[in-house]
């Protein structure tokens, strides 16, 4: 048994590498689905499918656990997962199976709320901007506006899609040319409140590879949300409460990519901090 981590590309390595940090003891399964990124252009019902079919593969591969380290797939595809096919699958199985997203963990992080928590209307705060840089299908899917403002009416979501960095990031584009990139985006969002957010939601798991580009774009000094930190310490605690998944104990990790497969760009590797070799999925 294992923990499968999906993505549509290499960006799930960011959470990936948390994980295993928290959890080294753990056997771990990374998908990633290159044949098919990016998902955040990609029209929702695409989106729905090609999720089902990678998580689908991570159960059939042995993963009780399955964490969809992508932003896109956990806000289009989580919600219709849970409610229309994964309880007939885990009983056509014959093992309690599960999925986790990585929206949930950064919202609670943002808020500083439970996700069962709801606003309490009595309670005054400063007016807070919290800026969102995400894939296009994200920041349409307005997931994170809608799930704060049940939590937090104080806190202003900015989304701003990022639709070029993806690419970008999975091609080896240069540091330089992805700093001119993300500061673009930033000014854009800048120029749309009148003034730069008061923190930030890196809301693509591809950008904390480049999330150091992030920070020298922002003033000095903004917070950012780091979703890899948030999924772990929400996935630490899950498996403390749910004793009937088994993660395996061998420490064992293997990468699997529906694209070309074989080693991953210098900056992918650099961040990973060790070789890296994706095997052709199963």
């Amino acid at each position: 048994m294992s923990i499968g981590l999906f993505d549509s590309g290499v960006g799930g390595l960011s959470v990936a590498r948390a994980l295993v940090r928290r959890l080294p003891q753990a056997e771990f399964l990374y998908l990633a689905d290159q044949a098919h990124a990016p998902y955040g252009g990609r029209p929702g019902e695409e989106v729905v499918d090609l999720t089902r079919a990678a998580v689908t593969r991570l159960f059939s591969a042995g993963a009780d656990l399955v964490v969809q380290a992508c932003n896109t797939a956990s806000a289009i595809a989580q919600r219709r997962q849970q409610q229309t096919w994964l309880q007939d699958y885990a009983r056509a199985i014959g093992r309690p199976v599960n999925i986790l997203g990585i929206i949930v963990p950064t919202i609670e992080a943002a808020t500083g709320m439970g996700w069962t928590q709801h606003a309490d209307p009595a309670a005054q705060a400063r007016p807070d901007v919290l800026g969102v840089f995400a894939t296009r299908g994200t920041v349409q899917s307005r997931v994170y506006e809608i799930e704060i403002a049940k939590r937090r009416p104080d806190i202003t979501v900015c989304g701003q899609p990022c639709p070029d960095l993806v690419p970008m990031i999975e091609g080896g584009t240069s540091l330089a040319d992805l700093a001119v990139a993300v500061q673009g985006y930033v000014a854009e969002m800048i120029a749309r409140i009148g003034r730069a957010p008061d923190r930030a939601i890196l809301g693509c798991t591809h950008y904390e590879i480049i999330a150091g580009l992030f920070r020298d774009a922002l003033p000095p000094g903004t917070p950012l949300i780091h979703q890899p930190a948030a999924t772990a310490e929400a996935l630490t605690g899950y498996l403390a409460r749910h004793s009937e998944f088994n993660i395996g104990n061998s420490g064992s990790r293997r990468f699997w990519t529906t694209g070309e497969p074989g080693p991953q760009n210098a900056m992918v590797q650099a961040f990973w901090g060790a070789p890296l070799s994706f095997e052709p999925a199963q």
